[in-house]
């Protein structure tokens, strides 16, 4: 099997009301990492992956696992079960429940600000449907991008959705804002936000790693719970 990558081609509650959908009576996951809590609201406007990361958070799945791909200024990812008391130096990143996800792709909705929480997948070389690992997903971290810095990504990332991703004002002004990965937007299904503990985000993306882009000490989700369940509105 292929390793489960985010392609190439990130300070607090602010960033919670920046993306779109639905933000009424959403679900709300507590991540408990060895540095610190990160909390998450997932998105209504994409119900199988809130329900499936629901249902594996309330099993237990995630916890013991590790942050095992991390890249400063772009992403921390997470979710690999293999990881689970994984030795120094095993190659993770391989991992998942068995299944994959239709892809929920919400643009020109949900995009990769800071703070955004997304499914990786295999490359398109293998996926041409962009559907989702059942269980590894990642956080945004990103850079700060000048409305000419955007302009000069738009050719690559229109190439990449078929001429769909096209940057309005309003996520110009964002991106600038806030920052983030633009060059994923409309590839990969964001399902959900950072809505406390971007701090601890940001201490992650910071780690040193090794040539796989593993830390070199070990960040631990020690166990995720759900603090709050909303599906279909119950």
């Amino acid at each position: 099997m292929r390793k489960i990558i985010v392609f190439f081609c990130f300070l607090g509650l602010f960033v919670a009301g920046c993306f779109a959908g639905d933000k009424e009576k959403r679900s709300i996951i507590r991540l408990e990492t060895s540095l610190g809590v990160i909390r998450v609201a997932l998105y209504n406007d994409t119900p199988l992956h809130r329900d499936n990361f629901l249902k594996l958070v309330s099993e237990g799945y995630y916890d013991g696992t590790l942050f095992h791909r991390v890249i400063k200024d772009y992403i921390i990812q997470g979710g690999d079960p293999d990881s689970k008391g994984a030795p120094k130096g095993k190659a993770l990143g391989k991992g998942g429940p068995g299944y994959t996800l239709p892809a929920e792709i919400d643009w020109p909705y949900s995009y990769h600000l800071r703070g955004a929480l997304a499914m990786a997948r295999d490359p398109d070389e293998v996926n041409p449907e962009r559907r989702s690992n059942g269980s590894q997903f990642y956080i945004v971290w990103g850079e700060y991008y000048t409305p000419s810095a955007l302009q000069k990504i738009q050719p690559y990332v229109l190439e990449q959705t078929n001429e769909i991703v096209k940057f309005n004002y309003e996520h110009i002004s964002k991106y600038e804002q806030y920052g983030g990965t633009p060059n994923l937007d409309g590839q990969f299904t964001v399902f959900g936000e950072v809505i406390d503990g971007l701090s601890v985000v940001k201490k992650i993306q910071k780690c040193k790693t090794d040539s796989a882009d593993r830390p070199l000490e070990d960040v631990v989700i020690l166990r995720a719970v759900v603090e709050q369940k909303n599906s279909d509105g119950k």
